[in-house]
């Protein structure tokens, strides 16, 4: 049973695997959390493309795996992000102004420009600053939920990684950790079948990825990434059977990531535009829009109206960080410590009198 849960291919959209119970509006709300994040990408990138930011990576292709696994969480959890998941931040309250500016370094930049674009933080949506190290951040998430099972605390640490991640130690060393302790934490394996220009088979020798939860002593899930409701449903019930003491869980999402890389990359040199073709008949959006659509949830007209909203709440924000100042030099000496030592003020005065 359990090695059947972590190979086969659990869908809704379609072949309704599992049942999902969800509001009309909450459906609508989905949708537009991943329709907001598929035109803030396209923004987004072309502000790297103008040189208006350095760098940008986008998870068009992927929207459902962060968008539908983030909402089945509780406001109180804590998400331990990888490189695509900024729009799970938004959806749990990030301004739009803080996560553009992360991507500029400047005034308005919660982390003043001390980590690489795409590297957010917000502490109020307890959504963590991660790492580019691949892994680091689940042996992080494996600690908090180990502390939260100490205090007695019914909070769930959300773990992201990518295919390529499961290839490092800190995979491994989090997994054993995490079976050992029983602790409240899922790992969110957000298989878009390319570590930049490293396929998936050339990662692993397994029958998926999810199968490798089994050897740890827990319970692997594979599930269709690009189907909304399959990532809530799946996502929910480990989410919740962790909340309950019944330990830790792996899903492997199976999405495909449409676009390069990063700004910094270019498919074309390791992948055929055959293979992308394909997955683009996959269009996460697009199946939840038809989906929407048989319900009486969608409309032509709506679509457009959503579009213009979110595309001017976009442009708004961006003005607002493009007229914000640049960061001080000074701010290099601020929040090292929790008060500033004798040889950091000597060099900050330095610095104010042009020494």
């Amino acid at each position: 049973m359990l090695s059947s849960k972590a190979t086969e291919l659990i869908t809704v959209l379609e072949n309704g695997d599992i049942s999902v119970e969800l509001k009309p509006v909450q459906l609508q709300d989905l949708y537009r959390w991943m329709l907001l994040v598929r035109l803030l990408d396209q923004r987004m990138l072309n502000l790297q493309r103008q040189g208006r930011i350095g760098f940008y990576g986008t998870v068009t292709g992927e929207e459902a795996a962060p968008i539908g696994s983030a909402y089945a969480l509780k406001p109180e959890d804590w998400i331990f992000p990888a490189l695509r998941q900024g729009g799970a931040a938004l959806m749990r309250g990030m301004p739009l102004t803080l996560y553009i500016a992360q991507c500029y370094g400047n005034s308005l930049d919660v982390q003043k420009g001390r980590q690489m674009p795409c590297h957010y933080s917000y502490k109020p949506a307890n959504f963590v600053a991660w790492s580019s190290n691949i892994g680091t951040q689940l042996p992080h998430a494996v600690g908090m939920a180990y502390a939260a099972k100490l205090k007695r605390d019914p909070i769930v640490a959300l773990a992201y990684l990518g295919d390529g991640a499961t290839s490092e130690g800190d995979f491994h060393a989090a997994m054993n950790f995490a079976g050992v302790w029983r602790v409240p934490v899922v790992f969110f394996c957000q298989n878009n079948q390319w570590a930049i220009s490293v396929s998936l088979k050339e990662q692993t020798a397994s029958e998926s990825l999810a199968i490798k939860a089994i050897a740890y002593g827990f319970e692997g899930v594979r599930v269709d990434g690009n189907d909304v409701l399959a990532v809530y449903a799946v996502t929910k019930e480990a989410v919740e059977k962790a909340r309950a003491g019944g330990g830790p869980t792996l899903i492997e999402a199976v999405t495909y990531r449409i676009g390069a890389h990063s700004s910094s990359d270019d498919p074309t040199r390791y992948r055929s535009a055959e293979e992308v073709e394909r997955w683009k008949q996959k269009d996460p959006l697009e199946r939840f829009k038809r989906y929407l659509q048989q319900k009486n949830l969608w409309t032509p007209e709506w679509q457009r109206e959503l579009e213009a909203q979110i595309n001017e709440e976009i442009s708004r924000a961006i003005q607002e960080v493009e007229a914000a100042p640049p960061l001080t030099a000074e701010t290099i000496f601020t929040d090292v410590y929790r008060e500033m030592p004798w040889h950091l003020k000597r060099q900050l005065e330095a610095l104010q009198h042009g020494q």
